[in-house]
């Protein structure tokens, strides 16, 4: 399992173990609040869901579990997604609230734009938003991604961002 480091945190792969962080992650309404995801039912559920996360095995890359380098425990997730009938990557984070407003969506996310412009040669890479969900509009334009348009994101209204590599790369020698 490859794993990537920043200078707080370690991205890794998400695995059937990590059940109860994906169930208490998205059990909190304020959490999921901008997501349009509904709480897991159960843990069992939770584990079923990473069970059949097939991302990292069709792509090589996912959503990450983010753990905190010096202690390990898993504070949220970042990563990668691609959406094959957009033929779109996507950065998106989630974090439990006490370690909001840190930089660790920041630090992870400008880490995956790494991965994905670098190992994974992507060509762009975009981040979705609604309009509402400031916190996740200033990590998009944070780590380098522009405002492209609005967006109806769930039935609410939501904004696009996006950063190409050419961009990354004049902004991250």
């Amino acid at each position: 399992m490859k794993v990537w480091l920043t200078d707080r945190l370690r991205l890794r792969e998400l695995n059937e173990g990590d059940a109860l962080f994906a169930f208490e992650l998205n059990a909190d309404p304020e959490v999921i609040r901008y997501t349009g995801d509904d709480p897991f039912e159960s843990i069992e559920d939770a584990s079923e869901f990473l069970k059949n996360y097939q991302s990292y095995i069709k792509y090589g890359f996912g959503r990450w579990g983010v753990e905190l380098g010096e202690t390990g425990e898993l504070i949220g997730w970042c990563g990668l997604k691609y959406t094959p009938e957009l033929d779109e990557f996507d950065v998106g984070f989630r974090f439990f609230k006490q370690f909001w407003n840190q930089g660790f969506a920041t630090e992870a996310a400008k880490k995956c734009l790494e991965i994905g412009f670098t190992e994974f040669e992507m060509e762009r890479i975009v981040g979705r938003a609604m309009t509402e969900n400031l916190g996740s509009i200033r990590v998009l334009q944070k780590i380098g991604l522009s405002f492209v348009s609005d967006y109806q994101f769930d039935e609410e209204e939501g904004v696009l961002y996006a950063i190409n590599k050419d961009q990354y790369f004049m902004t991250n020698v």
